[in-house]
C-alpha cells in the first residue's frame, strides 16, 4: 500500500496542477522561439507549434475544467488542490501573459528577418507594383474561396467554425447610403483555409517580401464592399475555440464509423470556451460580437494581437534560405540491417531497435511491404492510432490483402483530432475487404504493435513490431521514438494475445512478458518500484530512470515519493506535464527531473529499474497518466537483447547529460535551463552522432 505523504508547509500542494504544468511545457516551446541561437525560420515554426498547442489545450483541457464549474463542483481532488473556478482564472491570466510574450518574440524575429532582407509587410506598406500583383492574386485565388457574411442586421448570428480565423469588419456608413438602418454595420470574413496563409510577393533585387493573407484581404476591402457607401472601414481579427469533446450517441442501429462521423461533425457546434480578439478593436464592435455570440464569464476572453491562428507559422515558406533553417540530417540505417535484403531472415537471428528520426522509418514500411509479397506470410495484425496523410503503411496492408494474406487492422476511430482521417482510412481498408476491429468499448487502443505469422518448414513463426510511437511516416521525421523488431516467440505470442483480447474482450488474458493496460500496468509498475525500495533497504543496488511524455497520476506519484523517502535515487526526463514536484526535503529529495524541448518532439516512454544490478529496461506506449494506466490498451515491452538494452541505457545518459536544451523541473516552475561547468551537450544532436559512430564502428 502506498505510504501517505506527510504535510510540508513550504509546499502548497503535493502535486503540480496538470493544466498549469502543461502551460509550463508550452512556455518551453515559446523559449525555443525566443532562442536567438536557433535559425530564424525555425523560430517562427516554434511560434506556430506554441499556438497550435494552445488551441488543442483549450478545446480539451480548458473545456473539461469549464464543465466542472458549470456542474457546480469544486474539483479540488481531481485538480490537485485548486478549485476549478480559480483554475480557469489562473489559466486565462497565464495565457494572456504568454500571448503577450509571444507577440514580443514575433516582433523580434521580424526585425531579424529584415536584416536578412526578408520583409513581412502589411496592407499599409504595399508598393504600387505589389498592389497590382495582390489585386490579381485576390481576384484569381482568394475571392472565389472567401466567405463574407453581413451580420449587422441578421436576427440570428451565424455559427462560427471552431478555430477558424475571421476578420470582423466595421463600416461607418455614409449619410448617402440608405442600405442599413444603423450608422454602424458589421460583416465577417472567414480567412480561407484552402489558401496558404503566407503569400510570397515578387522579389525585388535582394529583398524578399511576404504578406499574410489577412492583410492581403484588408488591402482589398474596398473591392469586397464596393457596393456600399461608407465613411470608414476597418477589419480586426477574431477567433473562437469550441469544446472538442465527442458526444457519441447510443443508437444501436448505426455503425460505429457512422456514430464517430456524426460526433465529429457535431464538434463544430460545441460550446465556446475561448474567444480571442485583436486588442485594438473598438469597444462597440467587441461588445456587439460578445453579445451576439453569447460569450460569458466562464469563457476565456483573450485580448490578442493583429493576427490569430499563428499555428500557420509552422508552414512559413522556406524562401530558398536553407541558412535560416536547421541543417537537414539524413536518417541513418540500422547497423547490420540492410533495406535491400530480407528483414525476416535478419530479425529471426536477433532483435533490432529503430530509433527515429535518427534512423530511417523505412524499416517499418519495408517490413510490411516484404510481408505483403512473401508467399510464406499468412497473416498480418496491426494496431493503427494515427496514420500519415498519404500512408505507405495503409498501402502495404491493402497490398497484402490483394495477395491473399489474412489482414486484421485494429483502428482507433477516437484518436483525438485524427478522427476524420482515421474514418477515411477505415472506409478505404473496409472497401478492400481488410478485416477491421474497432477496439474495446470504453477503452481507447493506444498501443502500437504488429504481429506477422509466417509458415517456415511447416511451422508457424511469428514476427513482432512494438513501438512507442505511431506507424506514421510523417511524424517519424519529427518525433523521437523507439520501434523494436523481434522474433522472440514468447513476446510475439503475447502480442497475438492482445489481438485475441480485441476479439473477445470479456476474457482477460495473462501475460508473462508484456505488461498490458488496463489490467496489469499499474500494479506491475507498483511492484517494480516496490522492488527498488526493498533493494535499497537491503543495501543492494537500486534506482529508477524514467523517460515520459507526461506524469500526472497522483497514486503513481505517491509511489515515487515513497521510493524517494526510502532513499531510492530517481532520474526522470519528462517532456510535458509533470505533476510530481522533485527535490522537496522529506517528500521527493531523491528525485531529479528535467524536460528536453528541442528540434524534435521527445516521444519515447522508457522505464529503467536497477533491480539489484540486473537492470530491467522497458519501452512503452504508456505515460504515467490515469488514462494510460486504467482506460486504454497500452503495451509495455521488456528489452531482453543485451546490445539493445545497452543502447537504450546509453541513450538515456545522453539525454540526462543535456545542458543546452534541458530545463530543470522544480518547485519553482520557472523553466530554468540546466547549467553546469561541463562541456555543452545538446542531446538530440549528440544522439545523431552516437548512431553515426555506430555505423563507422561496424
Amino acid at each position: 500500500m502506498t505510504e501517505k505523504v506527510a504535510t510540508h508547509p513550504h509546499v502548497r500542494n503535493h502535486y503540480n496542477n496538470r493544466e498549469l504544468s502543461w502551460l509550463q511545457f508550452n512556455a518551453r516551446v515559446l523559449q525555443e522561439a525566443n532562442d536567438k541561437k536557433i535559425p530564424l525560420i525555425e523560430r517562427l515554426r516554434f511560434l506556430g507549434i506554441f499556438s497550435n498547442n494552445l488551441d488543442e489545450f483549450f478545446k480539451v483541457r480548458y473545456a473539461t475544467i469549464k464543465r466542472i464549474v458549470e456542474a457546480g463542483k469544486m474539483g479540488r481532488n481531481f485538480l490537485g488542490g485548486i478549485s476549478a473556478k480559480d483554475l480557469l482564472e489562473e489559466i486565462t491570466q497565464t495565457v494572456i501573459d504568454q500571448q503577450a510574450h509571444s507577440l514580443k518574440i514575433l516582433s523580434d524575429i521580424q526585425k531579424e528577418l529584415r536584416k536578412e532582407n526578408i520583409f513581412i509587410i502589411n496592407e499599409t506598406e504595399v508598393s504600387p507594383q505589389q498592389s497590382k500583383f495582390i489585386s490579381e492574386y485576390f481576384v484569381r485565388h482568394v475571392s472565389p474561396a472567401m466567405m463574407t457574411i453581413m451580420i449587422g442586421e441578421l436576427e440570428e448570428f451565424p455559427s462560427l467554425r471552431d478555430s477558424a480565423a475571421y476578420l470582423a469588419v466595421t463600416m461607418v456608413m455614409s449619410k448617402e447610403d440608405n442600405t442599413f438602418e444603423t450608422k454602424h454595420n458589421y460583416a465577417l470574413i472567414e480567412i480561407p483555409r484552402t489558401i496558404d496563409r503566407f503569400v510570397v510577393l515578387p522579389q525585388q533585387g535582394e529583398k524578399q517580401y511576404v504578406i499574410i493573407l489577412d492583410d492581403l484581404i484588408r488591402h482589398c476591402l474596398h473591392n469586397i464592399f464596393s457596393i456600399f457607401k461608407y465613411e470608414s472601414i476597418s477589419a480586426h481579427m477574431i477567433k473562437i475555440t469550441r469544446d472538442a469533446e465527442l458526444d457519441i450517441d447510443s443508437d444501436l442501429s448505426r455503425s460505429f464509423i457512422d456514430k464517430i462521423s456524426k460526433s465529429v461533425k457535431n464538434r463544430s457546434t460545441g460550446d465556446p470556451v475561448r474567444f480571442v480578439y485583436d486588442k485594438s478593436i473598438d469597444k462597440k464592435t467587441l461588445q456587439f460580437l460578445l453579445n451576439k455570440m453569447g460569450i460569458d464569464k466562464t469563457d476565456s476572453i483573450i485580448p490578442g494581437g493583429r493576427y490569430h491562428n499563428r499555428r500557420d507559422y509552422m508552414d512559413f515558406p522556406r524562401l530558398g534560405r536553407p541558412d535560416l533553417q536547421y541543417e537537414p540530417k539524413e536518417p541513418l540505417p540500422i547497423p547490420g540491417l540492410s533495406l535491400q535484403g530480407s528483414l525476416f531472415d535478419k530479425i529471426l537471428d536477433k532483435d533490432y531497435l529503430l530509433h527515429a528520426p535518427y534512423q530511417t522509418f523505412m524499416y517499418v514500411v519495408k517490413f510490411l511491404r516484404e510481408a505483403a509479397l512473401d508467399p510464406k506470410v499468412k497473416s498480418i495484425k496491426i494496431t493503427i492510432y494515427r496514420l500519415a496523410e498519404v500512408s505507405h503503411i495503409a498501402s502495404s496492408l491493402i497490398n497484402a490483402k490483394k495477395n491473399g494474406k489474412d489482414v486484421t487492422v485494429q483502428i482507433e476511430l477516437q484518436a483525438r483530432f485524427d478522427e476524420e482521417a482515421n474514418i477515411e482510412y477505415a472506409e478505404l481498408l473496409q472497401s478492400e475487404d481488410v478485416r477491421l476491429i474497432f477496439g474495446v468499448k470504453g477503452l481507447k487502443v493506444h498501443c502500437k504493435v504488429c504481429v506477422i505469422e509466417r509458415l517456415e518448414n511447416d511451422k508457424l513463426v511469428r514476427y513482432g513490431v512494438i513501438s512507442t510511437g505511431n506507424f506514421n511516416e510523417s511524424t517519424a521525421k519529427l518525433y523521437t521514438d523507439y520501434t523494436l523488431f523481434t522474433a522472440n516467440q514468447k513476446i510475439c505470442k503475447e502480442i497475438n494475445k492482445v489481438f485475441e483480447f480485441f476479439e473477445v474482450n470479456y476474457q482477460v488474458k495473462k501475460y508473462r512478458h508484456l505488461i498490458v493496460s488496463p489490467h496489469y500496468t499499474r500494479n506491475a509498475l507498483y511492484h517494480l518500484i516496490e522492488t527498488e525500495i526493498k533493494n535499497k533497504k537491503a543495501g543492494l543496488p537500486s534506482g529508477i530512470k524514467l523517460k515520459l511524455n507526461s506524469l500526472s497520476d497522483f497514486k503513481m506519484i505517491d509511489k515515487l515519493y515513497e521510493a524517494s523517502r526510502a532513499g531510492v535515487k530517481i532520474k526522470m526526463i519528462v517532456r510535458g506535464i509533470c505533476c510530481l514536484i522533485p527535490g522537496v526535503k522529506g517528500m521527493s529529495e531523491n528525485i531529479e527531473a528535467i524536460s528536453i524541448v528541442g528540434k524534435y518532439l521527445e516521444h519515447p516512454r522508457l522505464f529503467i529499474f536497477e533491480n539489484a544490478g540486473d537492470t530491467k529496461v522497458y519501452i512503452s506506449s504508456a505515460d504515467f497518466m490515469g488514462r494510460n494506466l486504467d482506460n486504454r490498451v497500452e503495451i509495455t515491452c521488456p528489452i531482453y537483447d543485451g546490445d539493445i538494452k545497452k543502447e537504450i541505457l546509453e541513450n538515456f545518459e545522453i539525454g540526462w547529460s543535456d545542458n543546452v536544451k534541458a530545463r530543470v523541473i522544480s518547485i519553482k516552475n520557472d523553466n530554468a535551463y540546466l547549467k553546469n561547468n561541463k562541456p555543452p551537450v545538446r542531446s538530440q544532436f549528440m544522439m545523431y552522432d552516437y548512431y553515426l559512430n555506430k555505423l563507422e564502428v561496424n
